[in-house]
């Protein structure tokens, strides 16, 4: 709950998205691991500033045309543990 009361700390999201990015994407996700699942899903996972960096997010994903499954904010040392792919 600290960053909560700190506005300039960056928060951990995970967004999961059907389908897989190829690692050309990192650039345009900057700051975000894409992780590639075995069940063809894409796993973004990395700090977010603020709401408005996060609906930006989206909104590229939403450009993509690839389907939003999930959207988690989760503690940095969860996002840890992901095994990197892309």
């Amino acid at each position: 709950m600290a960053n909560e009361s700190e506005p300039n700390q960056p928060q951990v999201y995970q967004i999961r998205i059907k389908g897989h990015l190829d690692a050309q994407w990192t650039d345009w996700f900057e700051g975000m691991t894409i992780t590639l699942e075995g069940n063809g899903d894409t796993l973004l996972t990395g700090p977010v500033i603020d709401q408005a960096a996060l609906y930006g997010l989206l909104k590229k994903i939403r450009d993509l045309g690839m389907p939003l499954v999930a959207v988690n904010r989760v503690e940095p040392s969860q996002a840890d543990v992901s095994d990197v792919k892309a």
